[in-house]
């Protein structure tokens, strides 16, 4: 199933394809299509090069898969239980400049998902990233240091037919893709006045 973004401007494939799904397949993903998905995000930007991301991922049915499923919130177990990677995303908050909280640290852990995101189009994959699990039970259940926050959730596989979800999801996911218009989010002058990019 395709749901390729109808862009106003001219876009790279892999983005205009990028969507997030709920139907997966239940079909193993390669180590080495997961290790470049890693090598991806390894490479995004991040303020002063601190590299605040880290991940946690399951393969189904490890121990580290069934510890991350149970950080879901129900809505999210519901479509997850045959998801064959789960992968969690934490940002180191602390900045190694001067100690302190940083500013950018979720910022530049989403960025690096983004990255990853992309690589998972490029690999046969598709993503779908969650902010919909508990941190605090996150950080139990993996003993996570009180310096990293657990940001998001990342199911990762194969696109399956929306067939197998229950009907209200699957309505959900058979909706077409839609976005602000560019006038709503690209501004000059002040806040709120379209840019004389946007035509």
């Amino acid at each position: 199933m395709e749901k390729d973004a109808k862009t106003a401007s001219p876009i790279n494939n892999l983005a205009k394809k990028r969507w997030s799904p709920r139907a997966f397949l239940d079909k193993t993903v390669e180590p080495e299509k997961l290790v470049s998905l890693f090598e991806a995000a390894r490479w995004s930007a991040s303020g002063g090069n601190e590299q605040p991301w880290r991940f946690i991922v399951g393969i189904r049915p490890d121990e580290t898969w069934q510890k991350i499923f149970k950080t879901l919130d129900e809505g999210n177990q519901a479509w997850n239980q045959t998801m064959p990677v789960l992968i969690m995303a934490i940002g180191n908050k602390i900045s190694s400049w001067d100690g302190n909280i940083s500013p950018v640290y979720q910022y530049d852990t989403g960025q690096s998902v983004a990255h990853l995101s992309i690589e998972a189009m490029n690999q046969g994959l598709h993503v779908h990233q969650m902010g919909g699990f508990s941190a605090e039970k996150a950080c139990e259940l993996f003993d996570i240091p009180e310096t990293f926050h657990p940001i998001a959730v990342i199911s990762v596989g194969y696109i399956g037919d929306p067939d197998i979800l229950p009907e209200k999801l699957k309505q959900r996911e058979l909706l077409e893709r839609k976005r602000k218009d560019l006038k709503e989010i690209i501004f000059s002058g002040k806040f709120g006045n379209a840019s004389p990019i946007i035509e």
